[in-house]
């Protein structure tokens, strides 16, 4: 249970899931660490330099990481990862003074971050596939059913609901294979020592076997290692990873700030669930805020702002090495994570129990759709011989007039007023124009292309 007379940050208790904040948890990333000290210790043993005896015990004390007698230790010498070695040492009363041999921090420290990236990518994967799959299932239902489209949030003309979410699930799947080949291409490290030479391993184990005994911890830790790396890796790996993340962020972002837009009563198509004892409002009790599309919103942009400083740190990390990025890794790794597990989490939760509201979708295509008719009328006039212009002209005319009814309150009348048009008429018949007033009939492609993308979601997930 948190202390909660001390700051805690929300991502501890508040967003994300269990899993996704053991995998950055302070005791995961200590176990992870004494996993590559072990690994290590197996690599060396081939030389002479640990026993059987020795690595045994190791491995006999690799869970029982001792968090109070490290901290104990770090407050006295002031380096996290040392106090860990001496507190595992302490242990190991044999094997102790085995650990870390040739080592620098970063050999035990960048490939333990690179699994653990590894790790939450995985996770990330994992629920991003689940959302699609959510999500090619609304499509499935709503591939036909008209709705009104909007450009430059004014009413435009009709697309169907299942379109509308097939642009959401496309920028979805486009995150979902850029992640996973950033999952597929994470790389640690290695073990190269304080400037990335290898220098102090080769002088223990011969410059010969260096190759060799890289690949074998590579194989130990079933991570790839960079061919080249100073005292850490790439710093430009963080920046690509957290930027796909607001990559994913940005994706998520617009849905749920359309969610929000078309869940305010003059549209009232579509809302997230609610539940029937929610509170909406501390004053107004009638309220039903779209709290869980706000929260993806804020928290997205919050994401937004981390590649800036994973950026920073990839391009003013000098020569071999500073350390001007620890402090801030401590953060925006983990939190880029904990941000977008909550993102998914949350908009799984909105799309699962997606409220549509037929008869509002309804409302409003009886109140817009009849403008987009126009268009429809206007070509059908024209091959049949009518002026393109002028009839664009006589089109305006019955529009303006026609929306000056709507804002009144009052029904659309524009269909009626084409119908009784002489001069429109000569043209097309009133029965012309009541066929393609029928908007079902004027959704061109988006029906097809709505159940194409859920399948192509489908065959790349594996569905």
């Amino acid at each position: 249970m948190a202390d909660h007379t001390q700051y805690q940050s929300p991502f501890s208790w508040r967003y994300a899931s269990p899993e996704m904040r053991s995998i950055w948890s302070e005791i995961h990333k200590r176990q992870l660490w004494r996993q590559a000290w072990i690994a290590l210790a197996r690599a060396q043993q081939p030389f002479g330099l640990v026993s059987q005896e020795q690595l045994a015990e190791l491995e006999a004390h690799a869970g029982q990481v001792d968090l109070p007698r490290a901290l104990e230790i770090e407050a006295e010498i002031h380096h996290d990862l040392m106090a860990e070695l001496k507190t595992f040492a302490e242990q190991c009363p044999t094997a102790g003074g085995i650990l870390h041999m040739g080592a620098t921090s970063m050999d035990i420290e960048d490939n333990v971050d690179a699994l653990r990236l590894g790790q939450a990518l995985d996770l990330v994967l994992l629920r991003l596939g689940s959302l699609l799959s959510v999500l090619v299932d609304q499509i499935d239902q709503t591939a036909n059913l008209p709705v009104m489209a909007f450009t430059h949030l004014q009413p435009a003309e009709p697309t169907t609901l299942g379109y509308r979410l097939a642009s959401y699930t496309q920028d979805l799947l486009e995150d979902w294979q850029v992640l996973g080949g950033l999952r597929a291409s994470i790389r640690g490290k290695g073990f190269k020592g304080a400037v990335g030479t290898g220098a102090a391993y080769a002088d223990l184990l011969g410059l010969q076997n260096f190759a060799a005994f890289e690949e074998h911890l590579s194989k130990e830790l079933n991570l790839p290692f960079y061919v080249v790396s100073t005292q850490t890796y790439p710093r430009k790996q963080d920046y690509q990873i957290i930027s796909a993340l607001a990559g994913l962020g940005a994706s998520l972002h617009k849905l749920a700030f359309d969610l929000r837009l078309l869940q305010s009563p003059p549209v009232g198509e579509l809302s997230e669930p609610f539940g029937s004892r929610q509170v909406g409002s501390s004053a107004m009790p009638f309220k039903r805020n779209p709290i869980n599309a706000e929260k993806i919103d804020s928290l997205a942009r919050f994401l937004a702002a981390l590649p800036e400083v994973a950026w920073h740190n990839a391009a003013n990390s000098l020569l071999e090495r500073t350390l001007d990025d620890s402090a801030n890794r401590r953060s925006i790794l983990p939190e880029s994570f904990l941000i977008i597990d909550e993102l998914l989490i949350t908009s799984h939760q909105i799309l699962k129990g997606l409220n549509i509201n037929r008869d509002a979708i309804k409302r409003n295509l009886a109140i817009y759709a009849p403008f987009a008719v126009t268009e429809r009328v206007m070509m059908a006039a024209a091959r049949g011989g009518a002026d393109r212009q002028e009839m664009h002209e006589r089109l305006r005319e019955h529009a303006m007039a026609a929306w000056q009814e709507v804002q009144a309150g009052r029904p659309n009348p524009l269909i009626a007023y084409l119908k009784t048009d002489t001069w429109i008429t000569t043209y097309l018949s009133p029965e012309q124009i009541e066929f393609l007033a029928n908007i079902g009939a004027y959704t061109g492609i988006a029906p097809q292309r709505a159940r194409e993308t859920a399948e192509r979601v489908r065959s790349k997930l594996g569905k």
